[in-house]
């Protein structure tokens, strides 16, 4: 069970194992782009180009997907960033449970986007959980984990393409384990938090904060919904940037408008925007952007 491109990743190593692969489950095609055309989510297309049954219900809480999972009878269920919460009877149903994969390490981080969001928050580590699911949000008992260091400069589009990677092969680590009784299940401990929903307004910058937190907004939003602020009335997206040094200026005040887009932050601290994406343009380099567009020094951004 699992839906996006991270979720693909995990489907395509247990296809080239030992495992039998009955049948996936994913949401249901939706409408892409600006001509809104109907299409299919990237683990049904990776499904059916190896021949798989593929299962869309809108919903698993109908008695439906319950009665398809019990004809099937499968011994595990693999749940990789579906996007749907499975019902007691669904979680009850396989002889080794339903095992979550699961991009943070549990309790921290519960909820929907947890790779995104660990780099908001300005964490040094992340990692993959493997749990048995219960009625709770990310709340299982833990199978295995693996950590991995976060890049200073690593955006999260980045950190997916990793973590698919150590999810996928922990998700096979934890199936042989389980299957072979080598795993005692251990409940969660410590602190949990959580990973909201981002939405497009969470990522207006705001540069009352330090510089070291608009970089860390800037690699969690890219490459979606992508940190962004306002300048003449018009919304200037944000790809790069790079920690400057300390300033008196106020916040948001442009103090270098040359080789880069330089803004005083919080703290007395200054962010260098690098690359960037006008509206209306495409993606360029600041210094490109300044050739065409003067932003005079004193410029204070956000008023």
């Amino acid at each position: 069970m699992g839906t996006p491109d991270y979720a693909a990743v995990t489907l395509k190593s247990l296809i080239e194992s030992e495992h039998e692969i009955c049948a996936v489950f994913a949401q249901p095609d939706k409408p892409v782009g600006r001509k809104q055309i109907l299409t299919a989510p990237p683990v049904k297309v990776l499904a059916i180009e190896n021949n798989i049954p593929v299962y869309q219900p809108n919903s698993v809480r109908t008695g439906e997907a319950l009665e398809i999972l019990k004809e099937i009878n499968p011994d595990a269920i693999v749940v990789v960033a579906y996007g749907k919460i499975l019902p007691k009877e669904i979680l009850d149903l396989p002889k080794y449970g339903c095992v979550n994969g699961h991009a943070s390490l549990l309790p921290k981080y519960r909820g929907a986007s947890p790779i995104q969001w660990c780099i908001v928050q300005g964490e040094r580590e992340t990692g993959v959980t493997t749990m048995l699911m219960d009625e709770g949000m990310d709340t299982g008992d833990i199978l295995e984990v693996s950590k991995v260091q976060i890049g200073e400069n690593e955006t999260a589009e980045e950190l997916f393409d990793r973590l698919s990677v150590v999810s996928a092969e922990l998700m096979l680590s934890t199936l042989k384990k389980l299957e072979k009784g080598e795993i005692a299940p251990k409940k969660q401990t410590g602190e949990p938090s959580y990973a909201p929903i981002i939405k497009k307004d969470m990522a207006k910058l705001d540069f009352s904060l330090t510089a070291q937190e608009i970089h860390n907004a800037v690699r969690g939003y890219y490459s979606w919904p992508c940190a962004f602020f306002f300048l003449d009335g018009k919304r200037i997206k944000v790809i790069k940037t790079k920690i400057g040094e300390n300033t008196t200026k106020p916040s948001g005040t442009v103090i270098c408008n040359t080789e880069n887009l330089q803004i005083a932050c919080g703290n007395g601290s200054s962010i260098r925007i690098l690359e960037l994406q006008p509206e209306g343009s495409k993606a360029m380099t600041a210094k490109q952007m300044l050739n065409g567009k003067q932003i005079p020094l004193g410029t204070v951004i956000g008023e």
